[in-house]
Protein backbone atom coordinates (compact mmCIF):
# COMPACT_ATOMS: atom_id res chain seq x y z
CA UNK A 1 0.00 0.00 0.00
CA UNK A 2 2.83 2.38 0.85
CA UNK A 3 4.42 1.87 -2.57
CA UNK A 4 1.08 2.64 -4.26
CA UNK A 5 0.70 5.79 -2.14
CA UNK A 6 4.24 6.89 -2.98
CA UNK A 7 3.50 6.35 -6.67
CA UNK A 8 0.34 8.48 -6.43
CA UNK A 9 2.29 11.25 -4.68
CA UNK A 10 4.88 11.27 -7.47
CA UNK A 11 2.29 11.60 -10.25
CA UNK A 12 1.93 14.94 -11.95
CA UNK A 13 -1.58 15.19 -13.37
CA UNK A 14 -4.72 17.26 -13.53
CA UNK A 15 -8.06 15.83 -12.41
CA UNK A 16 -9.91 14.07 -15.23
CA UNK A 17 -12.55 16.15 -16.94
CA UNK A 18 -15.18 15.26 -19.48
CA UNK A 19 -17.53 12.35 -19.52
CA UNK A 20 -15.69 9.09 -19.94
CA UNK A 21 -17.80 5.94 -19.92
CA UNK A 22 -17.81 3.93 -16.68
CA UNK A 23 -17.54 0.72 -18.69
CA UNK A 24 -15.25 0.69 -21.73
CA UNK A 25 -17.05 -0.26 -24.91
CA UNK A 26 -15.72 -0.81 -28.45
CA UNK A 27 -16.78 2.76 -29.29
CA UNK A 28 -14.07 5.41 -29.16
CA UNK A 29 -14.54 8.37 -26.83
CA UNK A 30 -12.81 11.77 -26.87
CA UNK A 31 -9.85 10.47 -24.89
CA UNK A 32 -9.40 7.53 -27.28
CA UNK A 33 -9.46 9.81 -30.33
CA UNK A 34 -6.92 12.28 -28.97
CA UNK A 35 -4.71 9.46 -27.67
CA UNK A 36 -4.77 7.86 -31.12
CA UNK A 37 -3.93 11.23 -32.68
CA UNK A 38 -1.00 11.76 -30.31
CA UNK A 39 0.36 8.26 -31.00
CA UNK A 40 0.12 8.86 -34.74
CA UNK A 41 1.75 12.26 -34.37
CA UNK A 42 4.68 10.76 -32.42
CA UNK A 43 5.16 8.16 -35.15
CA UNK A 44 5.11 10.87 -37.83
CA UNK A 45 7.69 13.05 -36.05
CA UNK A 46 10.01 10.07 -35.61
CA UNK A 47 9.74 9.22 -39.31
CA UNK A 48 10.02 12.82 -40.46
CA UNK A 49 13.15 13.32 -38.35
CA UNK A 50 14.85 10.61 -40.38
CA UNK A 51 13.54 11.97 -43.67
CA UNK A 52 14.70 15.52 -42.89
CA UNK A 53 18.11 14.33 -41.79
CA UNK A 54 18.56 12.33 -45.01
CA UNK A 55 17.00 14.76 -47.51
CA UNK A 56 19.36 15.14 -50.45
CA UNK A 57 17.89 18.32 -51.94
CA UNK A 58 17.89 21.71 -50.22
CA UNK A 59 14.28 22.64 -51.07
CA UNK A 60 13.05 19.18 -50.09
CA UNK A 61 14.93 19.53 -46.81
CA UNK A 62 13.32 22.93 -46.15
CA UNK A 63 9.81 21.73 -46.98
CA UNK A 64 10.11 18.60 -44.88
CA UNK A 65 11.63 20.55 -41.99
CA UNK A 66 8.62 22.88 -42.05
CA UNK A 67 6.27 19.88 -42.02
CA UNK A 68 8.26 18.36 -39.14
CA UNK A 69 7.99 21.55 -37.08
CA UNK A 70 4.24 21.80 -37.73
CA UNK A 71 3.84 18.15 -36.76
CA UNK A 72 5.77 18.74 -33.52
CA UNK A 73 3.47 21.68 -32.79
CA UNK A 74 0.42 19.48 -33.38
CA UNK A 75 1.83 16.85 -31.02
CA UNK A 76 2.36 19.48 -28.36
CA UNK A 77 -1.21 20.75 -28.74
CA UNK A 78 -2.60 17.23 -28.37
CA UNK A 79 -0.37 16.58 -25.35
CA UNK A 80 -1.57 19.83 -23.74
CA UNK A 81 -5.22 18.88 -24.32
CA UNK A 82 -4.66 15.45 -22.81
CA UNK A 83 -2.75 16.84 -19.82
CA UNK A 84 -5.34 19.58 -19.18
CA UNK A 85 -8.11 16.98 -19.20
CA UNK A 86 -6.24 14.66 -16.83
CA UNK A 87 -5.74 12.04 -19.54
CA UNK A 88 -1.92 12.18 -19.53
CA UNK A 89 0.01 11.63 -16.32
CA UNK A 90 3.69 12.15 -15.64
CA UNK A 91 5.85 10.56 -12.97
CA UNK A 92 8.06 12.81 -10.87
CA UNK A 93 11.57 11.45 -10.46
CA UNK A 94 13.48 11.38 -7.20
CA UNK A 95 15.93 14.26 -6.81
CA UNK A 96 18.78 11.82 -6.16
CA UNK A 97 18.28 10.17 -9.57
CA UNK A 98 18.12 13.56 -11.29
CA UNK A 99 21.36 14.62 -9.60
CA UNK A 100 23.01 11.34 -10.58
CA UNK A 101 22.02 11.73 -14.25
CA UNK A 102 23.18 15.36 -14.25
CA UNK A 103 26.56 14.37 -12.82
CA UNK A 104 26.93 11.52 -15.32
CA UNK A 105 26.23 13.72 -18.35
CA UNK A 106 28.24 16.63 -16.98
CA UNK A 107 31.24 14.32 -16.81
CA UNK A 108 30.71 13.41 -20.47
CA UNK A 109 31.12 17.05 -21.48
CA UNK A 110 34.68 17.04 -20.13
CA UNK A 111 35.48 14.37 -22.74
CA UNK A 112 34.49 16.54 -25.71
CA UNK A 113 37.48 17.51 -27.87
CA UNK A 114 36.41 21.17 -28.07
Amino acid sequence: MENEQTKKNSQIANPQTGQLPKVKSPDMNDRDFINDGLSTCKYLTDSLNVAVREASHKELYSDMLQILMETHDSCREMYNIMFQNGWYKLEAEEQQKIDQAYKQFSNYSSQFPY
